[in-house]
């Protein structure tokens, strides 16, 4: 593929109307035969990382041979649910049941410690007919499904299983660019998971616009331990099914207990050719801190063409420590990518130019409260990091917007981030007013000069986010959620800049397990802010006294703002989301139903 095929004349993304997920994969297992397509490292049964290889051949048999046997039990629009470790059989139940004619619905195992509720919940909205699962995880699975009801209880079916044999009465699915492929759902904190409707079309239109945003090759290599149920590590599997190349994987577990792990493979790969990788921005810091190679090791990481750091809020200081930590090993300074994108996107939105080093604009904290981004001198008593998302992707459109009125605000002013373009989901699944809410607004008035809606149809419906943000010169900036703004007598402030003061205001908090969220006070006139922080490691016994006051003075110091309650809890005990977020409204309902 090359990149001229996607792009019109004025440099547009214009695939074909029936381009699917499923063309390409077959374009590709013809093309590239006995090449290894997907590699896991198996560091669960072999602390070297056996590695389980799969060819475009093996995959091609082994995609009919499964999707045969869901077309022998569902019907076309089936949702299949995919209950599996993370491992190449994920990926061949994956695309099998897209293949097959049914939607995919990418999940995890039972196994998953803390979620179970979350998995019901997302099962009984999506109602899948199949689960598709491993042999080694089957019974775990039949336990789980034991306790829905009988009449949504969904077959239960294990990839590895299936003789290839069974692939001959494979018949390929009919299928639409504009249909649905996959329900993402979103990892929701208090309210019950929502599934957005995944098109063909937006898949394919996401990863060109991320390999354009970026600076890839259609084909490059890349290594993952994201969670595969999670968007950013389901379109990570994407490109090389939808371009060629060579993905590894591995576990997240295998990734935490040892970060070094995805540093070699990153640069193993990179000695094949240019190569790139994604994760969320706890990772830089985690790899700089644990991910060093032992002394005398042959790490070359120059031909890392590029790392997407997004997710989660991205922290300028996580990046200095990773590109300090492997700047030595030919890591180039621009590597690391800033980005920004949502599961209602497909995943990407924006990210910093092929050439640009992340850096930090400094903004006054007073004038953020009040929506009007002002920089500051890094050094001023109320400055305030933010870290550029870059620009965004090519036929996508980002618009700064006022969230009652509707209108396009100008750079420099802090609105709401609303979204247009054939990457966004079609809505979430069963929920039409939910749909209609968020997928289906008007821009009542664009900018006549710099709007940054120019180019999208007049008649165009967005999606409005919930997030937070601000364009300075052309440059995207989250500066946070709508819902989990502190809102204390009138002015508006930022959790995560809260939270920052908090880990460094005691060496007894544990950096980046901090939630800050405002309570209606006893009066009910007025909001009032919470603290709950997790104890940093050899803390836990740490009279509490000193570290609450250290607490209280930084927040009043900085913010300006009186705290009412501080809580010190063990680690673990702040609720994240699937995808490691902190929930700070599932936090919030737990503080004040008194379980903290």
């Amino acid at each position: 593929m090359k990149l001229e095929d996607h792009l019109d004349a004025d440099g547009n993304i214009a695939l074909p109307s029936d381009v699917t997920i499923t063309s390409f994969l077959d374009h590709n297992i013809a093309l590239f035969g006995t090449d290894a397509a997907y590699r896991y490292l198996d560091y669960d049964h072999d602390l070297a990382g056996a590695a389980i290889e799969l060819t475009w051949e093996e995959l091609g048999v082994r995609l009919r041979a499964v999707g045969a046997r869901l077309q022998q039990v569902t019907q076309p629009g089936d949702r299949v649910a995919i209950l599996a470790p993370q491992g190449v059989e994920y990926v061949v139940g994956f695309f099998a049941a897209i293949q097959s004619g049914a939607i995919a619905v990418p999940l995890f195992a039972p196994e998953l410690p803390g979620h179970a509720e979350r998995l019901e919940a997302v099962l009984a909205d999506a109602l899948p007919s199949v689960v598709l699962t491993t042999s080694p995880a089957a019974a775990d699975v039949q336990a789980f499904l034991r306790k829905l009801p009988r009449s949504r209880r969904p077959r239960v079916i294990a990839i590895d299983a299936i003789p290839d044999s069974v692939g001959a009465t494979f018949v390929p699915a009919r299928l639409d660019g504009g249909g649905i492929a996959y329900l993402q759902y979103t990892s929701g904190s208090t309210r019950s998971p929502a599934g957005v409707e995944i098109t063909h079309r937006a898949v394919c239109t996401n990863v060109v616009q991320m390999i354009i945003s970026v600076g890839l090759d259609f084909d490059i290599a890349s290594v993952s331990w994201l969670p595969l149920f999670h968007d950013m590590g389901l379109l990570m599997i994407m490109f090389p099914a939808l371009f060629g190349g060579q993905l590894t994987l591995m576990s997240p577990t295998a990734f935490v207990r040892r970060p070094h792990r995805w540093i070699k493979e990153l640069a193993a790969e990179a000695k094949r050719g240019r190569t790139f990788a994604a994760a969320p921005n706890f990772a830089f810091e985690l790899a700089a801190q644990r991910g060093l190679p032992p002394e005398g090791d042959d790490l070359d990481l120059s031909n890392v063409a590029g790392l997407i750091n997004g997710s989660e809020p991205v922290n300028i200081n996580s990046i200095n420590m990773f590109n300090e930590a492997f700047g030595r090993y030919g890591l180039a300074p621009t590597a690391v990518k800033p980005s920004y994108g949502m599961a209602e996107a497909t995943l990407f939105v924006s990210t910093t130019g092929a050439q640009d080093q992340p850096s930090a604009t400094y903004l006054d904290r007073g004038q953020l409260g009040l929506g009007h981004a002002v920089r500051v001198a890094p050094d001023a008593p109320n400055a305030v990091p933010q870290v550029s998302c870059g620009r965004v992707a090519r036929s996508q459109w980002a618009a700064i917007v006022d969230p009652v009125t509707e209108v396009e605000l100008r750079d420099g002013e802090v609105g709401e981030i609303w979204l247009h373009g054939a990457n966004i989901g079609r809505g979430y699944w069963g929920r039409a007013r939910e749909t209609e809410r968020w997928f289906r607004n008007k821009l009542q008035v664009r900018l006549e000069d710099g709007s940054h809606a120019e180019g999208a149809p007049g008649n165009a419906t967005w999606f409005r986010t919930g997030d937070m943000g601000v364009y300075l010169d052309g440059e995207l900036y989250i500066t946070g959620r709508i819902k989990d703004l502190v809102i204390v007598d009138g002015r508006n402030h930022y959790p995560q800049d809260i939270e920052a003061t908090v880990a460094t205001a005691s060496s007894a908090v544990r950096a980046g397990f901090v939630a800050a969220f405002s309570v209606p006070a006893e009066n009910q006139t007025r909001e009032q802010l919470v603290i709950v922080a997790e104890r940093a490691a050899g803390a836990g016994k740490a009279d509490p006294a000193p570290v609450v006051e250290a607490i209280r003075a930084a927040v009043s110091r900085r913010h300006s703002l009186a705290v009412a309650d501080v809580r010190l809890v063990a680690a673990g005990a702040i609720p994240r989301t699937t995808s490691g977020k902190l929930a700070r409204r599932a936090c919030r309902a737990e503080y004040q139903a008194g379980k903290l």
